[in-house]
């Protein structure tokens, strides 16, 4: 079946904040909408799998081991396998993520994600 998808009534549909909404696979990828805010999610590394974040709405922060990149409406970031990182969302914002199904735990989302 062939969808289409608005991901800013999507994600505007979330009913609570860090609530992962799946909007679809491609391939072997999930895709993902959320609204967060005010969170810190420790350091981690996906080992199997690039991360993909795309920005609806807002602005975040993605710090890596040496740098901090400002991530803004529109934006979309690219984490490789292997590179430590952590989102940091002071203000409301609302992503699309992107990765490789059984990437997100409870561990690397700061226990919000329930598959």
């Amino acid at each position: 079946m062939v969808n289409k998808i608005n991901l800013q009534k999507t994600v505007d549909s979330a009913s609570e904040l860090f609530q992962y909404i799946g909007i679809g696979k491609l391939n072997d990828h999930v895709l993902n909408v959320l609204q967060a805010e005010n969170r810190t999610l420790d350091f981690h590394i996906h080992e199997k799998s690039d991360e993909l974040f795309y920005v609806i709405e807002g602005t975040f922060e993605m710090e890596l081991d040496n740098s901090i990149i400002t991530m803004e409406q529109e934006d979309i970031i690219i984490i490789p396998k292997g590179i430590s990182h952590r989102p940091i969302c002071k203000s409301l914002v609302k992503c699309l993520l992107i990765e490789l199904d059984g990437t997100l735990n409870n561990e690397n989302t700061g226990g919000t994600y329930n598959k």
